[in-house]
């Protein structure tokens, strides 16, 4: 059921990747409540771990498989562990939501991004006008500003990566946001980053969320640019590994 661990070449000192916290290994029991994961770490001791991720998490909560998870001890919160990994046998999984942020503008702050290379700064959760926020915008002299939406991928389906897993109005409402801020002038980019490494295209969910599906053909069509990108991991290091062609 293990996969083998992949490895980085001097990966501490490649500016364009991600540190995990330590990391200690279990077993999923089970998740729930969309936020809940019971574990079995390798030494016995059974824990209830925050799941940070509130979609479906299709092709990546099977029970019995080994997981990572970070401990956060903080009086402050109530649950000390953090579900991070799953090892779903063909590839490891990055389940955290709030990975796909971090690392997206530090790939693209080291130049590890080409189509959006040359900016002279990155502001991250930038307002819009309506009073809504964007994950990223970028920004440099004689560039159109630049907004991209980070969207986390872990859905696999026959070699596809897929979004969304479950249906998201929310997404749809982003979607809507980059193509209004294309009409105004900017540059904008849908940016899918896939947490695993064991697919070879991406493709929206239709089959999920049709509508969401509608409108991202909607906004490629407007001037949005989509953009999808796989990772490589291990247990000490995430990074982006590879551009996936997009099927739209």
């Amino acid at each position: 059921m293990m996969t083998s661990m992949p490895t980085f070449q001097k990966a501490s000192h490649d500016p364009a990747a991600l540190p995990w916290p330590p990391l200690l290994r279990g077993r999923l029991e089970r998740r729930y409540q969309r936020f809940l994961a019971d574990i079995v770490l390798d030494d016995g001791s059974p824990i209830t771990a925050h799941c940070p991720n509130s979609g479906s998490m299709k092709t990546c909560a099977e029970p019995g498989r080994p997981v990572y998870v970070s401990r956060q001890p903080s009086p402050r919160r109530k649950l000390h562990y953090t579900w991070e990994i799953i090892d779903m046998g063909a590839s490891l999984v990055g389940v955290n939501t709030l990975v796909p942020n971090r690392l997206v503008a530090r790939a693209i702050e080291a130049g590890a991004v080409p189509e959006l290379r040359g900016y002279a700064d990155l502001k991250r959760e930038a307002a819009i006008p309506g009073g809504s926020r964007l994950d990223l915008l970028l920004t440099g002299p004689g560039r159109r500003p630049c907004y991209v939406e980070v969207k986390n991928c872990t859905l696999a389906d026959n070699g596809a990566a897929r979004f969304p897993d479950a249906a998201t109005l929310r997404g749809q409402k982003h979607l809507r946001a980059l193509m209004d801020l294309t009409a105004a002038g900017c540059r904008c980019v849908s940016f899918f980053l896939v947490q695993r490494s064991d697919t070879d295209r991406f493709a929206p969910a239709d089959a999920i969320d049709p509508a969401y599906g509608r409108l991202l053909r909607e906004a490629a069509a407007a001037g949005v640019a989509v953009m999808a990108h796989d990772v490589i991991m291990d247990t000490r290091h995430i990074r982006l590994r590879r551009a996936l062609p997009v099927e739209l």
